[in-house]
């Protein structure tokens, strides 16, 4: 057990949504959008990380990582922070601060690492088996919802959690298992949120109804807001990530069609809400537009990571608004 201080930068910036959607002969209202509602913005650091290693039921020995900050009183919530494909858990930690966030809004982080080719663990990238995509997780047809869930078992052998408050959110790869979650997990997770991802299940039918959050950039070439051949390292067709909204506001029992508001704060963002929906249960999609695949307001960690994504948008902090959406829900 070590002690973790992380100074997390925050971009001060009021936030709105950005819905890319059909054209409308209506043009989109405006309005201003408080997309971190309810939530202290990040600090430093404070507290303990840990790393877990526990076998799971395909007979794999699986890790994660996991920071507890200082000063939690009674069950907190817990975040399962999921990297993206080529990632890990230790470098979605650094890039999406959630540590910071942690300390100051008083919850969890787990953050659990996907396979690589073989199982010993050798074999280069992590990857995650989000239904269709991606990579060794799919081609060795890894239950990674069944190591998800064990993670949050595991967690809550050694620390108090709130079992009603527990959350998933990812980037990319990550973002699509997320998904995967909120179809196959949601007697686990109440809430989900995804940045860059899509849903690459042939059928979502979650035993609870359950909330879910998109972020997506217009000019996200690696994951392309209307589906397709993106041009990343996965050398797969996508859905359009806007889809995975659609069916889980169906599959919620919420409005058919959204509504859309664009940020007059910030213009480049339009947010789509799926109205009503039953009580406590929320769908959204937030479009930025201009905005390409890397986690936004954060900066890149390495050279390498700016190059393959592009450089991060920084008006808007995808950790802060994913975590004020997933937050106020609960099972």
């Amino acid at each position: 057990m070590k002690r973790l201080i992380i100074a997390t930068a925050v971009v001060a910036v009021a936030m709105t949504t950005i819905a890319i959607g059909p054209a409308s002969a209506a043009p989109v209202p405006t309005k201003e959008l408080n997309l971190y509602a309810g939530t202290k913005p990040a600090i430093a650091a404070m507290g303990t990380v840990t790393e877990h290693t526990l076998r799971t039921a395909d007979g794999l020995m699986r890790t994660y990582r996991l920071f507890v900050p200082v000063g939690l009183a009674g069950k907190a919530p817990l975040l399962v922070a999921l990297h993206g494909g080529l990632g890990s858990g230790l470098q979605f930690e650094i890039n999406s601060g959630f540590d910071g966030l942690a300390t100051s809004n008083g919850f969890i982080v787990a953050y659990p690492d996907g396979v690589t080719r073989f199982a010993d663990g050798s074999g280069g990238a992590r990857t995650w088996n989000g239904g269709k995509c991606c990579g060794p997780a799919v081609t060795r047809n890894v239950d990674d919802v069944a190591f998800l869930r064990a993670v949050v078992k595991d967690v809550a052998t050694s620390q108090s959690i709130d079992r009603s408050r527990v959350y998933a959110v990812g980037h990319s790869n990550g973002g699509i298992m997320a998904l995967r979650l909120a179809c196959q997990a949601s007697d686990v997770f109440a809430a989900v949120g995804a940045q860059s991802a899509s849903l690459e299940l042939e059928t979502c039918a979650p035993r609870r109804r359950v909330s879910a959050m998109q972020i997506h950039g217009t000019a996200d070439t690696n994951v392309p807001i209307a589906g397709g051949k993106g041009s990343g390292v996965a050398n797969f067709s996508f859905s359009p990530p806007r889809k995975a909204a659609q069916t889980l506001a169906k599959v919620d029992g919420c409005r058919a069609r959204p509504a859309q508001v664009r940020d007059a704060a910030n213009r480049d963002l339009v947010l789509s809400r799926w109205r009503p929906c039953p009580p406590g249960v929320a769908v959204e999609f937030l479009a930025v537009e201009g905005a390409g695949h890397a986690w936004m307001g954060h900066p890149a960690q390495s050279p390498w990571a700016d190059e393959y994504m592009g450089p991060p948008y920084m008006r808007l902090d995808s950790s802060r608004a994913l975590w004020a959406f997933v937050s106020t829900h609960s099972r």
